[in-house]
């Protein structure tokens, strides 16, 4: 299993290199949640160790939040000096960088703002958040079974 700091990594190098440069701290939050979600829709197990929470601008991963809370912002733009570890890219395993890649093809063309509407509508986030107020604080963790559940059903639809 990959560690989501090496996901991380290749999310900003791809997002980067190929000279997308809306790739905001919210962004990159948001991809690496489709990117575990759509794994779990496609495996039925996840990508990497580590939860989303519910938080009020959408899921985040706390691990990649502490990495960057005392350097940057929620909108704060990514670039390659973030990245920790640049030999994950020829490292990565094949079929997980596919897979990446697939994620980034279908949701790195959407701005942070869209990305985060689109998870609010989504039933993990729905269901994490169930009775706090739209503005109040939740680190309630979405549920791995849930994403992997509201994901395989939208592969059939």
């Amino acid at each position: 299993m990959v560690t989501i700091e090496q996901i991380s990594d290749y999310v900003i190098f791809r997002c980067k290199s190929e000279g997308n440069t809306d790739l905001s701290v919210l962004k990159h939050q948001k991809l690496l949640y489709y990117i575990q979600a759509w794994y779990l829709a496609f495996y039925h197990v996840p990508l990497f160790n580590g939860s989303f929470e519910a938080w009020i601008h959408g899921p985040v991963n706390r691990t990649i939040y502490d990495r960057y809370k005392d350097s940057k912002y929620i909108y704060s733009e990514m670039d390659l000096a973030d990245i920790t570890d640049l030999t994950i890219v020829n490292r990565l395993d094949h079929h997980v960088k596919l897979h990446v890649d697939a994620v980034l093809d279908a949701y790195a063309g959407f701005s942070a703002t869209q990305l985060e509407v689109m998870t609010h509508q989504e039933q993990p986030w729905v269901e994490a958040r169930k009775g706090y107020a739209p503005y109040e604080r939740c680190e309630t963790v979405i549920d791995n079974y849930t994403m992997q559940d509201y994901y395989s059903a939208r592969l059939s639809s």
